[in-house]
């Protein structure tokens, strides 16, 4: 209420209100000087109203009184919720924290007057998410409350925090927000082989490089922390064998080496390592990071070519030797186990004149037309062995037969000569 001194109760002075809200939000009893709001006032939108009042003589219309200015303060009440930014938050921590780690840090507001009272104050509590995870009731950092939280045995945590204001006392405004915990992975987890023992096969005849097969180690762990790297440590194979890590698939694959032969030897045994590259020394106790397996390498038989006894064969003979003569023999042997019988041929496209011949049963060459190293002093010849019992497994060698001279050719003047001798040319004249 304003209230003039010149005011006699008698109704000749009338008041008048301006400035903010004035006649829309506060108006003012003209007689009385009764100031009303004309709706409800909300602190949060404007907290301060300066106004001007002056009373005036009614009749007259002048001023009784210079001009007052005055302040309207709206003082607060707890009428706002404290609020979150987010409604849902995302974060993350490793697995295997110390209890007290920090998560995450949540912070809400309240539009409600920090200076007056409590309405402002903001106390933070956990709804959902315990045991595994606490809040500081002031600052709203979320840390973890367990030990050993391993994301193998679980990964997402949903925890729901409250923020109430009035000190957290009862009446108090509350809201709440959602958070989305996440263990990342550490390194916790050695690999293992699933099996103790693992056996292969693989055909004698596979050449070098040749992949055999693959062994994994399983880790628990993700990412760089499954990361393993493969190696053959021991066995009697170590020199036969090699292993490739696949980076990609986290498998080791076993690959020949040097060439197999299942006549030498039908069975290699390997021990193959698995360890991991990336180990976190927090966790050598859960160690070793590595496991062994061993892995048995069947050699299977495979129907191979004939072998001859040389990589070539020379042979050497007189041009004047008689036809059918033995020039030489050629062996070779089935390397099977079986030992199938071997039949030798001639390969005619090295001998179109059809000089030579061979035994099909023994390897023996022989000549089946004269010799003469004036014509030819080498002959190139390619012999085939195969199998009785598998024809069309077949193997070559070369054959060098080298014709030796001997004195079958007369002296024969290159020219013809003719020349001329005088009468009386003296005795001894050229």
């Amino acid at each position: 209420q304003l209230h003039s001194d010149q005011d006699k109760g008698d109704g000749s002075l009338k008041y008048i209100l301006s400035g903010d809200g004035a006649g829309t939000l506060f108006i003012i009893d003209e007689k009385t000087g009764d100031i009303h709001a004309t709706r409800r006032i909300d602190r949060e939108e404007k907290a301060f109203y300066t106004l001007r009042a002056q009373a005036i003589n009614r009749r007259t219309l002048r001023p009784v009184e210079p001009e007052s200015e005055f302040v309207i303060k709206i003082h607060d009440i707890n009428d706002n919720e404290p609020t979150f930014p987010e409604e849902i938050y995302t974060a993350s921590v490793p697995e295997m924290s110390v209890v007290g780690t920090s998560v995450v840090q949540v912070t809400a507001t309240d539009a409600d007057d920090p200076s007056y009272g409590n309405s402002a104050r903001v106390i933070y509590s956990i709804l959902q998410g315990q045991p595994y995870f606490s809040v500081e009731p002031e600052t709203g950092i979320i840390r973890t409350a367990l030990p050993n939280m391993n994301r193998e045995n679980r990964e997402q945590y949903q925890v729901v925090i409250q923020a109430k204001d009035m000190g957290g006392q009862m009446g108090g405004l509350s809201g709440t927000t959602t958070v989305n915990i996440t263990l990342t992975d550490v390194n916790d987890n050695p690999p293992r082989f699933p099996q103790s023992t693992i056996h292969l096969r693989i055909p004698e005849s596979s050449p070098v490089g040749t992949p055999i097969g693959s062994v994994k180690a399983t880790d628990a762990d993700t990412g760089k922390n499954a990361e393993v790297e493969y190696r053959i440590i021991d066995g009697d194979g170590t020199d036969m064998f090699d292993i490739v890590t696949q980076k990609d698939t986290q498998e080791g694959i076993i690959t020949v080496r040097k060439p197999l032969d299942y006549e030498t030897r039908r069975l290699y045994t390997l021990k193959v390592e698995a360890e991991n590259t990336h180990v976190d020394p927090r966790f050598y106790y859960l160690g070793p990071f590595k496991d062994t397996t061993i892995v048995k390498i069947s050699v299977e038989d495979v129907d191979e070519p004939p072998v001859f006894s040389r990589s070539s064969y020379l042979f050497e003979v007189h041009e004047d030797i008689e036809l059918g003569t033995i020039i030489g023999t050629v062996m070779a042997r089935d390397p099977d186990s079986a030992s199938s019988p071997i039949r030798f041929s001639l390969d005619r496209h090295t001998d179109l004149d059809r000089i030579f011949n061979i035994h099909s049963g023994n390897g023996s060459i022989y000549t089946s037309k004269p010799l003469d190293r004036e014509i030819s002093q080498w002959h190139n010849l390619s012999i085939i062995a195969a199998e009785i019992n598998n024809p069309k497994d077949t193997t070559r060698v070369p054959v060098y037969v080298r014709i030796l001279d001997v004195n079958d050719n007369a002296p024969q003047f290159a020219v013809f000569y003719d020349t001329f001798v005088c009468e009386n040319a003296r005795a001894g004249q050229v």
